[in-house]
């Protein structure tokens, strides 16, 4: 397994991930080994279930790249089952204040820095005894930001113990400003946002993470963003099919014989 993202945080590096929408511990295992520092599950808007998610956690870690999870809800029994599952990472979405954020962390650590119960049935055969004694310092709790409550509280939620990095989420932050879903690069509301989040980590000594593409992750990274999504699988998956049939139909339509 790589250095933890926690740490290659601390030293400033900025890491790239894949984003698996799509059930399949053979496609997530197929994007780990592509050279991601990350790969992450969405169990949020994903097509998966806590079982496919397992399989999936799994087939990352033999590619020996960090496992993220996207857990449905700000909820410790989802949040602890993931976790012992061998989830490294977590992203909690619709954060708003920082009672909400304690609670994710709560969750996400065992004592005293958390109330997260012990059973790491699946993960401490991957990790071994010594599971236990690690966790803390390699889980990364990372609550979102993605709600008009939640810019409004964004210092206390990056301040706070516990929480590693803050997650934007520009589809449903750009629907909170009053603008269309999705990446809105120039609009005033949306600028300002990301740049009062990437302050208040900055200030706070805490990495920022945003779901991005490959067009826009050049720019999250002049931002100041640490944790950068590259691709979806579902839209990779999506664009390279297009682009052959297009090539293929093109092919056949220009023989001379057609």
């Amino acid at each position: 397994m790589k250095e933890s993202l926690k740490v290659r945080w601390k030293a400033g590096e900025v890491t790239l991930g894949a984003w698996c929408m799509m059930p399949g511990a053979l496609s997530a295992e197929a994007l780990a080994r592509l050279g991601f520092d990350w790969v992450l599950i969405d169990m949020q808007h994903g097509g998966m279930d806590y079982q496919m998610a397992v399989d999936m956690i799994r087939a990352i870690d033999l590619a020996g790249v960090a496992p993220i999870v996207r857990v449905p809800w700000n909820d410790p029994g989802i949040i602890g089952r993931v976790l012992d599952a061998g989830a490294l990472g977590l992203v909690i979405p619709m954060i708003e204040t920082v009672e909400d954020a304690r609670r994710a962390v709560d969750a996400c650590l065992y004592p005293p820095a958390g109330r997260r119960s012990f059973g790491p049935v699946r993960v401490a055969l991957r990790d071994g005894n010594g599971y236990f004694a690690t966790a803390n310092d390699r889980v990364a709790v990372i609550p979102m930001i993605e709600t008009s409550a939640a810019l409004a509280a964004v210092d206390d939620i990056a301040g706070l113990p516990g929480v590693d990095a803050v997650f934007v989420g520009p589809f449903d932050l750009s629907v909170a400003l009053g603008l269309p879903p999705g990446d809105n690069d120039g609009k005033p509301a949306f600028d300002a946002a990301i740049a009062k989040v990437a302050a208040a980590a900055k200030r706070a000594g805490k990495a920022t993470a945003v779901l991005s593409n490959a067009k826009v992750a050049p720019l999250r990274a002049s931002q100041g963003f640490q944790m950068i999504s590259v691709v979806t699988d579902i839209a990779a998956m999506s664009a390279a099919a297009g682009s052959d049939l297009r090539a293929v139909s093109a092919a056949i339509k220009d023989r001379p014989d057609a």
